[in-house]
This record gives structure tokens, sequence and C-alpha cells, in this order.
């Protein structure tokens, strides 16, 4: 073979590696998230007397069809009134602020201290907005919720004793569910994605000790952790999970209970699911830049800082999956070699190991919430596509995260109860052009591979060309629907009838 058969091979090899080590941790966490599980059970519950004063923070912008919604579960969480208090972060610039004002004035005159907070500037978004917030709460601890969920009104009850039991927690992170998760194949799947996440993922690097995150959503904070860990910051897209490892570093834990959910509202445009991936992606490699080095030179064991890496790194899988897309081509003028036979062997394994972990994490996921609703398994060749599909816009993403270029927080359009375009825009850009040619070429090379015999790369390379094509096509047509003009007229706070 001559030498650049050799280097290809190499490159082939690397990138196969690399996979297979985000492989391998998806084992390790399905094996650790059994000892997730085993919980003794919630804590004893507290007297009325002996609940703490707590703020519940929900950060607005531009949410005109689901603030309402959320203002109305917030305000009826139930809880001692005289410790309760609730703000609404509002930086928005559309009718947003009537309905947000209106629904206020309805919950204040039911005797409910729910107050708006509008700042003079958007300067670090959500992280912002949160800070500011923080810095005129009365609470000794702080719940937040963005505006698509929708928290039962036992939420605070069951969540408080626990972070008030032990004094070294300091958040509480609960499981996300799905109001519309049956809305379409493409909420089906994200919603099989994120089961993945809190059914696994969490339970098992809570219990392993491992390097944990907050989901900036669905939890509660013990505000004295969030200062001590300095407070909200804007430099990365991912102000969470920055926040989280600033909080561990200081010595502070985190504890999960999947035992309760709070629903939420999936994307159900390609083009929002894509920024919302975008936003994730960027902002998780900008926390990578921003902490790694503090990871690896703390005295933490060296399986948690491995496992801080991976974790960090995540989306870096998606550059990998499409330089293996790449490498596919070239790839072509050796498919008809005859190759080392360790080459052959260790090539079909490191395939069978990396390919079988993601079917493995989301069947068990499935097992785990769902007992004996296979159905829902029928949405992961969807989910398999679909991380293929966008996988461009990811790779963007992360590129732009390592270059440590910033941009601004585009949050993730919401529809609410209403199934209609949302209105507001996704910013997808023009990668949806590029995701239609790379389709086109993953065909073309899966029919080269079917012509010589090579079934298994044939198929795995039209999943690729269906995932690209899809995923950009739908972003395509969705550019091109009309925008929902229509706004709910907010009517005077007599007339709004207090939720049930």
């Amino acid at each position: 073979m001559s030498g650049w058969e050799w280097l290809l091979l190499g490159a082939h090899a690397l990138v196969s590696a690399c996979l297979l080590v985000y492989a391998l941790q998806m084992y390790a966490l399905l094996f650790l998230s059994r000892r997730g599980r085993r919980r003794t059970g919630p804590p004893a519950p507290l007297a009325d007397d002996a609940f703490p004063p707590v703020t519940v923070q929900l950060p607005l912008y531009n949410e005109k069809w689901v603030a309402q919604r959320i203002i109305r579960a917030a305000c009826d969480l139930d809880y001692p009134r005289d410790r309760l208090e609730i703000q609404v972060l509002d930086d928005s610039t559309d009718e947003t602020r009537e309905i947000v004002d209106g629904e206020v004035a309805v919950q204040r005159a039911r005797g409910v201290d729910v107050s708006v907070v509008r700042r003079p500037d958007r300067v670090d978004y959500k992280a912002g907005a949160l800070q500011y917030g923080l810095e005129r709460c009365r609470g000794e601890f702080v719940a937040i919720f963005d505006a698509d969920f929708v928290p039962s009104s036992d939420w605070l009850r069951a969540v408080v004793p626990e972070l008030a039991a032990d004094p070294s927690l300091g958040w509480v992170q609960t499981r996300w569910a799905h109001l519309n998760a049956e809305e379409s194949w493409l909420t089906r799947a994200q919603a099989l994605g994120i089961d993945g996440h809190f059914a696994i993922e969490q339970p098992a690097r809570v219990a392993a000790g491992f390097f944990a995150n907050f989901n900036g959503t669905a939890g509660l904070w013990r505000k004295a952790a969030i200062l001590d860990a300095g407070g909200w910051v804007g430099d990365t897209l991912t102000e969470d999970l920055d926040l989280s490892y600033r909080a561990q570093f200081k010595g502070w834990r985190m504890a999960y209970r999947m035992d309760l959910s709070v629903p939420a509202e999936l994307p159900s445009e390609t083009g929002a699911l894509k920024a919302q991936q975008f936003r994730w992606a960027k902002g998780s490699i900008q926390t990578a830049r921003k902490h790694l080095g503090q990871v690896w030179g703390s005295g933490a064991p060296l399986g948690r800082k491995v496992a801080a890496t991976l974790h960090l790194t995540a989306y870096g899988i998606a550059p990998l999956m499409l330089a293996s897309v790449m490498l596919a081509f070239p790839m072509l003028f050796l498919a008809d070699r005859s190759l080392p036979v360790f080459w052959m062997v260790a090539g079909s394994v490191m395939s069978l190991v990396g390919t079988s972990a993601p079917i493995l994490l989301y069947s068990s996921s499935q097992a785990v919430l769902y007992p004996r609703r296979w159905k829902k398994l029928a949405a992961l060749p969807v989910l398999m596509a679909l991380g293929m599909g966008i996988s461009l816009n990811t790779s963007w993403a992360v590129w732009e995260g390592l270059r440590g270029r910033r941009s601004p927080f585009h949050r993730t359009p919401k529809k609410g109860e209403a199934r209609r375009k949302s209105g507001y825009s996704a910013a997808s850009g023009r990668v949806h052009v590029f995701e239609v040619l790379v389709g086109a070429a993953c065909a073309a090379a899966a029919a080269l591979y079917s012509s010589r015999g090579h079934f298994p790369l044939a198929v795995l390379l039209g999943i690729y060309a269906a995932g690209f094509t899809v995923v950009g096509l739908l972003t395509w047509s969705e550019r091109w629907q009309p925008r929902a003009a229509s706004v709910p007229t907010p009517a005077a706070p007599e007339a709004i009838s207090p939720a049930a």
C-alpha cells in the first residue's frame, strides 16, 4: 500500500477510535445509572412553618404564546404564601409585555407575591436576567422555570425538603417530561433523546460522583451556592452548565430527582430544533474551553476528570460523524483492496460497539421510564437519522465554540397549546443548502458502495443521506412558510379568570 493509503487508513482509524471512546462512555453510564436509581426514598416532608423562603424565577423573552401559562402555573404552586416570591424576569420587546402585565395583575389580586422585573438592557441575555433578579430576590432557595415548562402544584413541596435536608447540596434537578411528544415524528425522536439524558446520563453521573449539570430549568438552587460560585455569568451560551461546574469547583453537590418531572414543549419545527442544538453545542464547547484546565488541574480522581472531559465535549461527536462521512468518499478507492485481517476485525468490532451504544442507551431509558410501552422505540431510527442530519449544523457550532467567537443567545421559539407557527425566527442561517448537497453526495456514495457489494457501509451512508436531505429540505420549506401574524389579545385583569 502507498503512503497516502496508509494515511487515509490512519485518519479513518483515528476518527473511529474517538467515536469509540464516546460509545464506551455510554456503556459506562448505562452501568452506573443502575446505582443512581437505587434511591432510599424522598426526604421527610417539612411542616409548613419549617419551609424556607423561596423565589421562583421565570425568565421570559418574547414568549407571547406561553407566558400566561407559566405565570399561572408558578402562581398555583402549593407553598406557604408568606414564603413564596415569584419574579417574572421579562426582557420582552413585543406583545408579551402586555400579556405579562395583565396576568401578573390578576395574580396579585389573588394575593400572590408576584412581580415583573425588567432590566434597562439585555446584557448577558438569560444569565443577565437571572443575575439581575437574584440580586433583588428574598428567597433562600431559587427555583427556575423556562417559559415552556409547566410545573405541577406540588413541585416545590416535593423538592424543597431535599435541598433543606443537606447543606452540602447546591441544587436539585428534576426530570424533563414532554407536553407534545406525540405531535410528530420530529417531537417523538427528540423525546427519546431527552429521555436518554434524564433516565440514564443524569442519574449515572450523580451516583458516580462525576461532574453533573443543572439543565437550565426545572431545578431548585440554594442562593448561597450561586453567590459562592460567582453568580450567573453570560460569557457562554450555556450559563447553566458553566454555573454547575463553578459551583462544583467550590464543593457544592447536585441531587437529581428522576421521580419528579416537569413537562415542557419540544421544538416542533426543524429550524427551531437546530437553533436550540446550535446554542447547546456551542455553549458546551465554550464551557469546555473555560473549565477543562481547572478540571485537569484539580485533585479529582482520573476517572472524574475523564468523565468531565467527555461530558463537556459531548457535542464533538457531531464533527466526528461528519468526518467519517467525508472519509467515506476517498475510502471508496480502498473498498476493493485486500486489507490486513487485524484491520478488518478491529474495524468491524469498533463499528458494532459504536452503533450498539446509543441503541442500548435509548432503549434502556424507555424501559426505565415507560415499562411495556416499547412502541416509543419506533422513533429510534428517526432519532439516529436526525442526529446525523443536524451534524453539519452542530459541527459549525462546535467550530465557533472552539474559536471563542461570541454570538447572541437565540432562544428556542415556542408555540404553546395552539399548534400554529410561532411567528418567531429560529435564526437557522443557510446551512440547509449544504445539508441538501451533503445528503445528495451521501446518496451517491451509498449507491457506489452498494454496487461493489459493500452493503453495511451502503446502508449507513443511506441513513446519512436521508438525515441530511430531510433536515435540509424541512428547514428550507419552513423558511418559506408564512409567519403567524395574530397575537392573543390580553384581557383586562378583571376579565381573566384565575387558573384552576
